[in-house]
């Protein structure tokens, strides 16, 4: 494995590193976190197309379009006029099994089709680690908090997938996404209950707020 790590190619040492500034700007709340994920996932659309992961490659195109739509969204979707950016929010326990059962629908179509029509490798997993993302995607895009705890389960399950495509510095990413995403979800928990408190601050009685 050390050996298959040196052999890693330019591509995808720049590929990580974007991705790993993408995820630490992301917990920091910095739009610029937009820009490193463009650049990461044009890269990585072309190595897992290269490697026959069909609906990862797919994925990564998803992300593209999702990087300038989480650019806009983060600026211009203020809860109220008052607030300059979008604030972090919850889902409530409805919100989430909807979610989930549409994933494991989604895999379940996809990974028939890809085994019975393509050549694509585990397309299962393929189809669960990509329908997965796309869906905490577009939660990251509206500062869902519970996005780092899905993120968490799909990373998990990658590391073995890029394991056996021999993405050994692909599978060391999101061995470290795994860690960064659990703190993620501690940064943005606090920052959702510092967000809550300001908020009913501002909504308080003048009296009150003195």
């Amino acid at each position: 494995m050390t050996a298959a790590l040196a052999a890693q190619s330019l591509p995808e040492v720049i590929a990580v590193v974007l991705g790993l500034a993408y995820l630490v700007l992301a917990m920091r709340q910095s739009n610029w976190c937009w820009y490193a994920a463009f650049g990461s996932t044009a890269i990585f659309s072309w190595l897992f197309w290269d490697v026959s992961l069909l609906m990862e490659s797919a994925l990564n195109v998803y992300y593209l379009l999702m990087a300038l739509y989480g650019w806009w969204a983060w600026q211009h979707s203020a809860a109220d006029e008052t607030t300059e950016e979008l604030p972090i929010q919850r889902w409530n326990l409805t919100q989430h099994m909807l979610t989930l059962a549409a994933i494991a629908g989604l895999t379940l179509v996809s990974g028939a089709l890809l085994h019975s029509n393509t050549s694509a490798v585990m397309p299962y997993l393929d189809s669960f680690t990509t329908w997965g993302a796309v869906i905490t995607t577009w939660m990251v895009t509206r500062k869902v908090l519970e996005n780092w705890l899905y993120w968490i389960v799909i990373d998990a399950v990658a590391i073995y997938l890029y394991i056996d495509r021999e993405l050994y510095l692909t599978a060391t990413l999101m061995a470290i996404y795994v860690v960064l995403a659990a703190i993620g979800w501690f940064v943005w928990h606090k920052d959702y209950r510092d967000q809550s408190v300001r908020h009913d601050h501002r909504d308080a009685p003048d009296w009150q707020q003195v």
